[in-house]
């Protein structure tokens, strides 16, 4: 089995109090993690603006496609 190649990054983030409160609850509401709450914000962010990069397709897309 290949190794699977991590291509997370890692930075700081600086947000006020109030912010980070706000996004904690959200989290919690959701059951995220506050990592994972950011994360979400943010790819959904990305996909409502068409910034996201284009998926390749892997081969079990393509059988799902041959089943439609």
């Amino acid at each position: 089995m290949a190794k699977k190649e991590n291509k997370t990054k890692s930075f700081i983030l600086r947000v006020d109090s109030d912010t980070m409160d706000a996004i904690e609850a959200w989290a919690a509401d959701e059951f995220r993690s506050t990592n994972g709450q950011l994360q979400w914000i943010i790819t959904e962010a990305l996909r409502k603006a068409k910034r996201l990069p284009k998926r390749k397709k892997s081969n079990n897309d393509e059988a799902s496609d041959a089943e439609v």
